[in-house]
């Protein structure tokens, strides 16, 4: 099975107008997007739905989407509440799910301020 993974530069993001910027082109939503959290949760709620046109990212039968966020520290340091948005959101996205009896869809993954082919410094999983 292949997992979809969806890479953000957290560098691209530096106010919530770039924020909406970057996961609109990499997720591909829709023209009428809101740009704004309750319409980025509303078009990821929409994962796992084929024909709603919220998203061009599917994840396969039964799988997940990984989002897979680069430079989340630096993101995190710079637009906190904008982190905590889309840490908080993105949970919300798969207990929206759960709710109805379904599997989540969205997985996250942080890199720090290095590049993914890099080895780890520490074995430890942490949050960035």
């Amino acid at each position: 099975m292949t997992v979809p993974l969806v890479r953000i530069d957290g560098r691209r993001i530096v106010d919530r107008e770039s924020f909406h910027d970057v996961f609109a082109e990499a997720f591909g939503f829709p023209d009428f997007y809101g740009r704004n959290m309750d319409a980025w949760l509303d078009c990821l709620s929409s994962l796992d739905s084929s024909d709603d046109g919220m998203t061009q990212i599917r994840p396969p039968e039964g799988g997940v989407v990984v989002l897979q966020l680069d430079h989340a520290d630096a993101l995190s340091a710079r637009c906190p509440e904008i982190f905590e948005d889309l840490v908080d959101c993105s949970a919300l996205v798969n207990l929206r799910l759960l709710e109805r009896g379904l599997p989540p869809v969205l997985a996250l993954a942080f890199q720090k301020g290095r590049r993914s082919t890099e080895a780890p410094r520490s074995t430890r999983h942490t949050r960035a």
